[in-house]
């Protein structure tokens, strides 16, 4: 009845729609900040965790719940000192990870104490990029991983101290008040602090940093939120960050507009406004001074500024929560903050 070269033809004819619909989503995109092979080793990681945490949770009591601590750094952990007080006697109430840039790992101090052989597989990271939402993402990966005991997931940088002592930290965040019904799974029962605001002047721009319509059709203007880098997640919002990959496909892409493009403080927010957002509390317990910032970057405290009103004026919040980490401190903040340590931090 009809030719096979006229069958073949008539076929390809009608895929073409197809595939101009799916090959975006199949096939690898140019010049992305994320090269395929480092894409791969991430995508293999993810799904390795998001299958480990399919598995039942074991029913924890409140004592066996741990924090796992997420710190983000391409420098020295130049304020472990003040840290490794914080962590004092709590063995059993945490984990450390740490995902330094290895471009310079070899450059970095050998950790000692509680962040000895904590490093975890780590890609290159840098600004303006959505390389530092991969490295959160790896963090939260090898958390999951490594023990089902993690139940709040704390992201940090190197430039992060504590406001008050890992007793308070630990109480406020398993006795935060949830709209959850006791029967609800402990694990779920909780929220996550993560800044999350639609009101941000320059949101258009930085909306529109990769094109004018290149988040569409996945994230609409109204859906697109900004907040702070970081952030405190629970492990039910790790696991829904770790498995997502239709908002990853476009904050992924290269940003035209570096100016305006912070892919970090936007993928987050974003994700859970759209997934969960009554599950979040819209706000940070990281303390940032953006007073005077410079280059995108917050205000950075001296050792000159360092006081026991600094700590006290800090931990303020218009909340009814107090600030439990505050940053950007300079490395010769070390030796003043040591001096209030047991006197201001973490005396509560």
């Amino acid at each position: 009845m009809f030719s096979t070269p006229f069958v073949y033809s008539f076929a390809i004819f009608l895929s073409l729609p197809l595939l101009f619909l799916f090959a975006p989503r199949i096939l690898p995109q140019k010049n992305l900040p994320i090269s395929i092979p480092d894409e791969l080793d991430d995508l293999a990681l993810f799904r390795r965790a998001a299958l480990a945490s399919t598995s039942p949770i074991p029913n924890l009591h409140r004592s066996q719940n741990k924090i796992a601590f997420l710190f983000l750094t391409n420098s020295n952990l130049t304020f472990s000192p003040l840290w490794e007080q914080f962590f004092l006697n709590q063995d059993q109430l945490y984990n450390i990870y740490i995902h330094a840039d290895p471009t310079i790992t070899r450059l970095l101090s050998p950790p000692t104490g509680v962040f000895r052989n904590r490093f975890i597989a780590s890609k290159h990271t840098h600004r303006a990029s959505p390389t530092l939402i991969s490295a959160a993402r790896r963090l939260l990966a090898t958390a999951l991983l490594d023990d089902p005991s993690n139940s709040f997931f704390a992201l940090l940088s190197q430039h992060c101290i504590p406001l008050h002592s890992f007793r308070y930290v630990y109480h406020t965040l398993f006795s935060s008040p949830s709209q959850f019904s006791s029967s609800t799974p402990r694990h779920r029962r909780y929220r996550s602090f993560i800044e999350i605001l639609s009101d941000e002047p320059t949101l258009w721009d930085r909306y529109t940093a990769r094109g004018t319509d290149a988040m569409l059709p996945e994230v609409k203007f109204s859906d697109f939120r900004v907040g702070s880098q970081f952030f405190i997640l629970t492990r039910n919002h790790a696991v829904l960050v770790i498995r997502d990959q239709r908002l990853w496909r476009k904050f992924r892409l290269p940003c035209r507009n570096t100016e305006s493009c912070y892919p970090e403080e936007h993928y987050f927010p974003t994700l859970l406004s759209m997934e969960d957002p009554n599950g979040c509390s819209h706000f940070t317990l990281t303390r940032v001074n953006w007073t005077g910032s410079t280059g995108g970057h917050p205000h950075t405290y001296g050792p000159a500024e360092i006081s026991p009103d600094l700590i006290h004026e800090l931990r303020r919040s218009n909340s009814t929560y107090s600030y439990l980490f505050a940053r950007k401190f300079a490395p010769a903040c070390l030796e003043p903050l040591m001096e209030i340590a047991k006197s201001v931090i973490f005396r509560d």
